[in-house]
């Protein structure tokens, strides 16, 4: 279906020095190929010279023969008849790619006008087959998504809608680049189905772009391992994690988490006993409901959890579970309707504004997604000295001692301060997060997905970071993630929400070795087992 040869791509116009050179791989008809690699390997570049999405100052050579005809050499009119139609693309990020001012319905009838199908041609049909199409993706009421606006859908929703809106057209290829990346495991795993029945059923051929090596081996049938634009390793999924050629796929195949569980152990062990009967963070019977009338909703029904000094407590369930709104009262951006949040003995529920501001130098949160959450016009020491600037926390020069002292913590060096958000990596991005995080040396960090937007080695990179300030510092950490695999890996004990109810927690160990509850099972069994695409490599065997 896909035959990709030499393919080489320079951003600056000189195929002598390219970003990516000499990949050359196979899609065959009914199959999916997964391509892997940390960000900045080149997949997404890989992936907009087939699509022929980079501008005209980018040079591409090589050769990508789509059903005999080679693409690059296409006009740009002739490739566009088979982009959209022949070939679809499902986008990484629903929010971004779908018009925020246009109901999904009128965005679906333009991809029908767009397809060239015989079904298509008469007009009247739009509303019934654009309720079918949605129905074929596994949306539940479709006519309510139809009328509704991006925003007023799930990030579930939103991607089954751009997967209807790939396969409108019928197309023989479906390029997926980082489908599930943003979503929980539970809505990850169904995402992942409907692309396989649609393989099955239509016999459509996949290239799925991902990060996550441990998905990509259970649901692709070959892989394509890229490092800084070469092509690493190349061959079927289970051979290549069984028994990967290059040091480098080797190196992937060891920070995923479902094979190293173990991997904080060594440290973690170091950390200091904590005191008996102390805490760092108490939610007591926490309620809070928003809204009013026929149109309350209860977000939270009597949630509690506690976390010892100096150690890890995560909150898990899928998007709508309540763990967004625990981390806002912990942080006192909102005030429960009852119950107490106590920080290190003091409750800090219904606080005054200078209380509150008192209370929170112990409380601080690393957000979700460290490109958005870093202004990119600010140098690095501007944003880690903030939170001091705020608390009017020393001289300027004592500012700048405490702002090296915590990139280095972090493992930047002082370099570091004097350059731009925007020309760092996403790893260092974090990194950057996580020292603003602690300048205000808090006792209680809330983590809300902190390596949700990384790739798995630049993920366990900043876990290796978080576990050394913990048993250097004694933090306390309210771990917020959908990556099961990881909190696994890093986190104590564990909360299981749904719909606001605690279903179950306890240690991390036990609730997911032996889980009481049918939600958690449900959990549970999402989660990608590379073990079991692998059946001869043992859980735990990666080191």
């Amino acid at each position: 279906m896909l035959s990709v040869r030499d393919l080489r791509v320079a951003y600056g116009g000189d195929l002598r020095s390219p970003t990516v050179h000499g990949v050359s791989f196979d899609v065959a008809a009914g199959e999916t190929v997964a391509v892997v690699g940390e960000s900045g390997s080149g997949k997404s570049t890989l992936v907009n010279a087939i699509l022929r999405l980079l501008d005209s100052s980018t040079a591409v050579g090589g050769e990508a023969f789509f059903a005999g005809r080679d693409i690059l050499r296409l006009s740009e009119r002739a490739f566009r008849a088979l982009r959209g139609r022949q070939i679809g693309f499902v986008p990484q990020d629903p929010t971004a790619s779908l018009n925020p001012v246009r109901r999904i319905d009128h965005q679906v009838y333009e991809s029908f006008r767009e397809s060239d199908q015989p079904e298509h041609a008469d007009r009247q049909r739009y509303p019934a087959l654009a309720r079918e199409l949605l129905a074929s993706v596994g949306i539940v009421d479709p006519e309510r998504a139809l009328r509704s606006y991006p925003h007023q859908l799930s990030g579930g929703q939103l991607q089954r809608v751009l997967i209807g809106l790939a396969i409108a057209g019928r197309p023989q290829l479906i390029v997926a680049d980082e489908p599930t990346s943003a979503l929980d495991v539970t809505i990850q795993k169904t995402i992942l189905d409907l692309l396989d029945s649609l393989k099955a059923e239509f016999g459509v051929s996949i290239l799925l772009i991902t990060h996550d090596l441990s998905l990509a081996a259970e649901r692709s049938d070959q892989v394509v391992v890229l490092n800084d634009g070469e092509l690493q390793e190349h061959g079927p999924s289970r051979e290549t994690l069984t028994a990967p050629r290059s040091a480098y796929a080797r190196a992937l195949i060891r920070d995923i988490p479902r094979l190293n569980l173990d991997r904080f152990a060594p440290a973690i062990s170091r950390r200091a006993e904590p005191e008996a009967g102390r805490y760092a963070l108490e939610v007591e019977n926490v309620q809070k409901s928003f809204g009013a009338g026929e149109h309350r909703t209860e977000a939270l029904k009597g949630v509690s959890l506690r976390i010892p000094p100096g150690r890890t407590h995560a909150l898990v369930g899928e998007s709508g579970s309540g763990k967004t709104t625990i981390a806002r009262l912990v942080l006192r951006l909102l005030e429960p309707d009852e119950g107490r949040i106590i920080v290190d003995g003091q409750d800090v529920s219904h606080l005054d504004r200078k209380d509150l501001r008192s209370a929170r130098r112990h409380l601080q949160l690393v957000y979700q997604n460290p490109f958005n959450s870093l202004d990119p016009t600010y140098t690095v020491g501007r944003i880690v000295a903030e939170p001091l600037v705020r608390y009017r926390e020393g001289s300027r020069e004592e500012r700048r001692r405490r702002v090296v002292e915590v990139l280095e913590l972090v493992g930047l060096d002082e370099s570091f301060a004097d350059r731009r958000a925007r020309r760092l990596s996403g790893g260092q991005r974090q990194r950057v997060a996580i020292a603003r995080a602690l300048s205000l040396n808090p006792d209680v960090l809330v983590l809300d997905e902190p390596t949700s937007a990384l790739d798995v080695t630049v993920q366990a990179q900043i876990l290796d970071v978080l576990v050394d300030l913990q048993v250097r510092l004694g933090l306390s950490y309210l771990f917020i993630s959908h990556d099961l695999s990881v909190v696994r890996q890093f986190a104590d004990t564990v909360t299981v929400l749904q719909h606001g109810v605690v279903k179950e927690d306890g240690p991390t160990a036990q609730v997911f070795a032996d889980p009481a509850d049918d939600y958690t099972r449900a959990l549970v069994a999402s989660i990608p087992d590379v073990a079991r695409t692998a059946t001869d490599l043992p859980v735990g065997a990666v080191r």
